[in-house]
């Protein structure tokens, strides 16, 4: 799950989405968005659902290095 961070940026650069706007969404301060980013935390497996489903992506392909997203 080292690359969770790298996806999750990339996903929210693609919307055009803030540490702000995002971390709103998924109910959650900026702070930790932005350490789950540089792999400072991982996310809860409840965040993780929410993130996959925000963003149209499955959990595997967020939590396998391995996936690339699409």
């Amino acid at each position: 799950m080292q690359k969770f961070g790298k996806k999750l940026r990339d996903l929210r650069k693609k919307r055009d989405l803030s540490y702000r706007q995002l971390a709103s969404i998924l109910e959650v301060s900026h702070s930790h968005i932005s350490g789950i980013e540089a792999g400072k935390h991982n996310p809860s497996v409840e965040l993780m659902f929410k993130i996959a489903r925000f963003f149209g992506v499955s959990a595997d392909q967020l939590m396998d290095d391995e996936v690339e997203l699409n």
